[in-house]
C-alpha cells in the first residue's frame, strides 16, 4: 500500500491509516501511549510512514510526558491510549492539560458499536469520564468524517485558550475500510502550534488602561502562565524596560521576565521573596494571562483590596472569577502588551524616567531578601536543605537550561528559589492540577522538545515512586535529562503540614521507606549518583549533566518537618484545620 495521497488521487484505507494521515500532515511530533487492539491500524499506519511514537510503560506518564513536550515547544501534544483503563488512566494528565492551556490531542480507541454494552471486556463509560477534563470530546461515528474530526482537534487543541482535545475512536471505525480523496487530508498549517490565531483587546479599553498607568504612582504587573501561552515573555520584557514598571510572577509564570532581571520581583502569592509587599504598597497592577487562582492570591488574599486592576487575558471566562477587575483587556497577552505599551508611552512618553526611582527600589529590596536568607541558601547542614540544592542549581545550570518541577513540594521550592535567566518558558512546574508523578516523564517531554539544551527535573520521593516504570522508557529513548529526587523518606508536603497543623511528632501515614534511588537507577540500567554532602551538590550536577542518557540524582535533604516548606526566611504560617494547601 502506497505512503502517500498524491493530488486528485483516491486510495482506500483503514481509520486508523486516516488519523496517522491528518497527525502527520500536520507535522505531528512524537506520539506516546500504550497500544491495545483497537489502536492496532494506528499503529501500523504510524510504523509504516516512519512517524515517531514512544510505548510508555503508563498511561499517566504518557499524557504527562505530552503535556511537558508541548508546554516547552508549544506544538501540539500527542498522546493515545486503548479503551477502559488506558483511557481512564489519562484522566490525571488530561486535567493537568486542561487546566494549565497545553495544545494537546489524545487518540483513544472504544468498543466496537456492534458489540457495546455486552460486557464487552475493559469497556466502561469513558466518554463521560473524560469529556470534563479536555476542552472538547469529539466522538467519531462515521469513518469518512475522520479527516474532518481530526482537523477540527487540532483546530480546537491551538486557538483560544490551548487544550486537550480527546478523540474518542469506536474499534469499527478504527479497523474499517473506506475510499479518501486527497484533499481530505489537506490541513492548516497554522494549527500545528498554539496560540494558532491571534485577536486584540478592545481599543477603548487599552486606553483606559493605558490611562490608569500613565496616572499611576507604583505600578506593578503580576505574570502568569498565560505569557508563555502566547509567547509574550520577551514582549513583556520589553514593556517592563520602557515603562520601568516592576514583574512578579505566578508558578507558571516565571520566566515572563527573567528572574535575574533588575525589575523582576519573583515569586508572589503564597510564597513570595518581596513580592508580596510591593503588591500591597501598589496603585495600580496590571495582570497578564493569570487566572489570579488560590496559591498566586495566598488564599484570594492578594492583591488586597482597593487595588485599582486592569486584566489582560484570551479568556473571558476569567474576568471577575477571584478579583474584580477596572479594566478587562479581552485578547491575546503578546499583542495586547504591544498596543498597551504604544497607547502608554504616546500619552506618558516621561513613564520610564518618572518611575526610574520606584524601579530602583526592586534589585534593592531582592539582595536585601538575599542577605537576609543567605544562610539557608549556602547551609552547609546535614541533611541537606533543599534552599542549598536550588542554590546549586541556579549556578550549575545554564542560561538556557530548563527545570522540569513535579507537583507541591518541589513546584514550590522551584517558583520561589529557581532563577531564570532569561526570558521565556524555561520553569515547567505541572500546576495546572499540581499532581505528583510528575518529574520523570515531564523531564522527558522537555529533553525531546528541545534537544540540546540540558534539563533538569526537580521530584519528591513519593512522586518518583509512582512513575519509576518510565525509567525503562527514558533509558530506551536514549534522552538525556537528569532526575533530582529530592529523597526526605517522606510525603514531605503532608508531613509538613501535619507538623504545622497538629504539632511536632503528630504525623501519620506521611513517611516512606529509607531508598537508595542511586541504586534503584543502576538496577534499570540508567546511571544513578547519591549526595549526602551539601558541598559536593555542584560537582554531582556537573557530573550528571554531562553523562549520555538519563541521569538519577539521588539528594538526601532534611528529614525535619519543620524545614520541609520553603519558607526561607521562616515566616510565621498560620493555618487553620481543616484548610487545604497544595
Amino acid at each position: 500500500m502506497p505512503d502517500t495521497v498524491t493530488a486528485n488521487s483516491a486510495l482506500e484505507m483503514q481509520g486508523g491509516e486516516a488519523i496517522a494521515r491528518i497527525i502527520r500532515a500536520f507535522h505531528g511530533g512524537p506520539m506516546f501511549g500504550m497500544g491495545g487492539f483497537q489502536l492496532l491500524p494506528l499503529y501500523e499506519a504510524v510504523r509504516r510512514f516512519d512517524m515517531p511514537h514512544h510505548l510508555m510503560n503508563d498511561e499517566r506518564s504518557a499524557v504527562f510526558l505530552a503535556d511537558a513536550y508541548a508546554k516547552v515547544s508549544g506544538r501540539v501534544g500527542l498522546a493515545d491510549a486503548t479503551l477502559g483503563p488506558g483511557a481512564t488512566n489519562l484522566v490525571t494528565g488530561l486535567a493537568e492539560a486542561l487546566n494549565a492551556g497545553t495544545p494537546m490531542v489524545c487518540v483513544v480507541g472504544d468498543t466496537h458499536r456492534d458489540h457495546a454494552w455486552k460486557n464487552m471486556t475493559q469497556e466502561c463509560r469513558q466518554t463521560e469520564l473524560l469529556r470534563p477534563v479536555c476542552k472538547e470530546l469529539i466522538r467519531i461515528e462515521a469513518i469518512q468524517r475522520i479527516p474532518e474530526l481530526m482537523r477540527r482537534a487540532f483546530m480546537v487543541a491551538t486557538t483560544g485558550r490551548p487544550g486537550p482535545v480527546v478523540v474518542d475512536v469506536p474499534e469499527d471505525l478504527m479497523h474499517a475500510t473506506h475510499t479518501f480523496q486527497a484533499e481530505e487530508f489537506e490541513v492548516d498549517a497554522i494549527h500545528e502550534a498554539a496560540p494558532a490565531l491571534r485577536c486584540r483587546p478592545d481599543g477603548r479599553a487599552v486606553e483606559q488602561a493605558a490611562a490608569l498607568l500613565a496616572g499611576a504612582r507604583r505600578p506593578f504587573i503580576l505574570a502568569g502562565g498565560g505569557v508563555h501561552i502566547s509567547g509574550a515573555a520577551e514582549t513583556l520584557t520589553g514593556f517592563a524596560h520602557a515603562t520601568n514598571i516592576p514583574v512578579a510572577h505566578t508558578l507558571t509564570g516565571k520566566g515572563a521576565i527573567p528572574c535575574t532581571d533588575p525589575l523582576s520581583a519573583g515569586l508572589f502569592g503564597r510564597y513570595d521573596r518581596i513580592a508580596n509587599g510591593l503588591i500591597d504598597e501598589a496603585d495600580v497592577i496590571l495582570v497578564v494571562g493569570c487566572k489570579l487562582g488560590e496559591i498566586a492570591t495566598k488564599r484570594y488574599t492578594v492583591p488586597g483590596p482597593g487595588k485599582t486592576i486592569i486584566h489582560l487575558d484570551i479568556v473571558a471566562e476569567e474576568f471577575g472569577r477571584t478579583r474584580r477587575a477596572d479594566v478587562l483587556l479581552w485578547g491575546d497577552a503578546r499583542l495586547g502588551l504591544e498596543d498597551l505599551q504604544a497607547a502608554l508611552l504616546a500619552k506618558a512618553p516621561d513613564t520610564k524616567s518618572r518611575l526610574a526611582s520606584y524601579a530602583g527600589e526592586v534589585p534593592v529590596r531582592m539582595a536585601k531578601w538575599r542577605e537576609d536568607v543567605a544562610p539557608r541558601l549556602h547551609s552547609t547542614e546535614r541533611p541537606i536543605n533543599v534552599a542549598r540544592l536550588l542554590t546549586a542549581i541556579n549556578t550549575v545550570l545554564p542560561e538556557d537550561g530548563i527545570l522540569v518541577a513535579d507537583g507541591g513540594f518541589a513546584a514550590h521550592w522551584g517558583g520561589l528559589l529557581f532563577d531564570t535567566k532569561r526570558a521565556g518558558r524555561s520553569f515547567v512546574p505541572d500546576r495546572g492540577f499540581a499532581s505528583i508523578g510528575y518529574g520523570l516523564p515531564g523531564a522527558m517531554g522537555a529533553a525531546l522538545a528541545a534537544p540540546g539544551r540540558p534539563v533538569l527535573s526537580l521530584t519528591g520521593d513519593s512522586g518518583f515512586c509512582m512513575v519509576l516504570g518510565d525509567l525503562e522508557t527514558a533509558r530506551r529513548l536514549e534522552l538525556d535529562f537528569t532526575v533530582i529526587v529530592v529523597n526526605n523518606a517522606a510525603s514531605g508536603y503532608v508531613k509538613a503540614l501535619q507538623h504545622l497543623v497538629y504539632g511536632a511528632g503528630n504525623y501519620h501515614s506521611s513517611d516512606l521507606t529509607e531508598v537508595n534511588f542511586a541504586e534503584v537507577a543502576k538496577a534499570f540500567g540508567v546511571t544513578g549518583i547519591r549526595v549526602e554532602d551539601p558541598e559536593g551538590i555542584e560537582d554531582a550536577l556537573r557530573q550528571a549533566m554531562a553523562i549520555k542518557g538519563p541521569v538519577v540524582l539521588d539528594v538526601i535533604v532534611t528529614r525535619d518537618p519543620a524545614k520541609m516548606l520553603p519558607g526561607v526566611d521562616n515566616r510565621a504560617a498560620v493555618i487553620k484545620k481543616g484548610d487545604r494547601i497544595a
